[in-house]
């Protein structure tokens, strides 16, 4: 199991025994070592699913597929940046700009399976050969220098012609590298797997993945410092993993006690007949806090989705709400039961226990510490891209 808690040199020596007098693990260890875009690590990434799917040989065009299947559900479903945003507002990473221009070409949903992804890469090929070619003009190349230190010969990074000889060369008359490039241009350049490497990768696959996946996950952290829960950003989640039962009890108790009135149609309520969701959207937050959750007509849910909600009128109605929500809590032991019943899944927010839900807050104290930790959560992920959902 990778550890990710262990440096370059430990991960190499971790993996180096069989492979010791063979192959430059450290060198391996620092492929990904200062990237200046994210797509590196889709690069590799993409090449050892390759090696561990058995294939011997592929091209620029085939590995560019991978990496933008690969990308596609962080960038579609949560619009996390690949490399951050540029000063003029533009985005600045290739595979990022590829798979915003299959998405407005194809309409695919941010969930599309790899197979689909792929046909429409098929369909549109020729409107993303610019975007495909731009990714293929350094990381190629540059994936491979960790392993150029043990040369004399400096490498000509201004020739993508004489990189590909003096690759060769390095693998011929220095060290094995994990790959080599052929002779054709652009999309059609073949790259070839040396079979040490796929002996090595292809017994280690799945500690290498974890590697290069949090090597990713440090890099878009960092491009990406208001996003919550990056780390669950990469790959479509269980929806086992949510947690509303009891705060859907927790509702259907207070309804039963007074009216409640959606936020959105502001008609009421019906017990039994609603669906609990979330007012800044959980693909945003990746939590089911209670103070992110609201009894919603269910008609709405769908077309709701992931947007977001005007904040005003509506964050005064859901605050309305969550008050009502607190008044009942301190005010009925069976309330404050099913509230207790919530602590272990939906009240993990510090402020909100101590501030939010503590007892003797007035209307306007509550709505104000509602307000105060809401609002710039709110605000990042309308930075961030998501959409304002247009109800009302």
């Amino acid at each position: 199991m990778f550890n990710p808690n262990l440096s370059n040199m430990e991960y190499s020596l971790s993996i180096e025994g069989k492979y010791y007098n063979t192959l430059d693990i450290e060198g391996f260890s620092h492929m990904m070592k200062d990237p200046s875009y994210c797509y590196k690590f889709y690069w590799l990434e993409a090449i050892v699913h390759l090696i561990a799917e058995g294939k011997s040989e592929s091209t620029f065009d085939a590995v560019i597929d991978e990496m933008i299947c690969n990308a596609w559900y962080s960038v579609r479903e949560f619009h996390v940046h690949l490399s951050g945003i540029q000063a003029d507002g533009q985005v600045r990473d290739g595979l990022e700009r590829a798979v915003h221009k299959l998405a407005k070409l194809s309409n695919l949903s941010s969930n599309a399976s790899k197979v689909e992804i792929k046909n429409a890469i098929k369909e549109y090929a020729t409107e993303l050969k610019a975007e495909k070619q731009q990714l293929t003009n350094m990381v190629p190349y540059r994936a491979l220098a960790s392993f150029f230190n043990r040369a004399t010969e400096t490498p000509d990074w201004g020739s993508i012609k004489r990189m590909t000889a003096y690759i060769s060369r390095i693998n011929k008359d220095v060290v094995a590298l994990p790959y080599i490039l052929g002779e054709s241009s652009k999309l059609k350049k073949e790259i070839y797997f040396q079979p040490s490497w796929m002996e090595m990768i292809q017994d280690n696959t799945v500690s290498i993945l974890g590697w290069i996946q949090y090597e990713k996950i440090k890099w878009l952290q960092n491009n990406n410092p208001e996003v919550p829960g990056l780390v669950y950003k990469l790959a479509p989640l269980d929806e086992k993993m949510r947690k509303l039962n009891n705060v859907r009890k927790l509702w259907e108790g207070v309804i039963e006690l007074t009216a409640v009135h959606d936020v959105f149609t502001e008609a009421p309520v019906v017990s039994k007949n609603y669906d609990v969701d979330h007012f800044i959207p959980w693909s945003f937050v990746m939590n089911d806090e209670l103070w992110n959750l609201m009894p919603m007509d269910s008609s709405l849910n769908s077309s709701k989705s992931n947007k977001l909600p005007k904040w005003d009128p509506f964050f005064e109605r859901f605050a309305s709400n969550q008050y009502i929500l607190y008044g009942l809590i301190h005010e009925k032991a069976g309330i404050h039961k099913l509230f207790e019943n919530c602590y272990r899944d939906n009240l993990h927010s510090i402020w909100a226990g101590q501030e939010l839900y503590r007892k003797g807050n007035s209307r306007e104290e509550f709505y104000n510490i509602l307000q105060k930790n809401m609002q710039p959560v709110y605000d990042s992920a309308r930075r961030q891209g998501y959409e304002i959902w247009n109800r009302g």
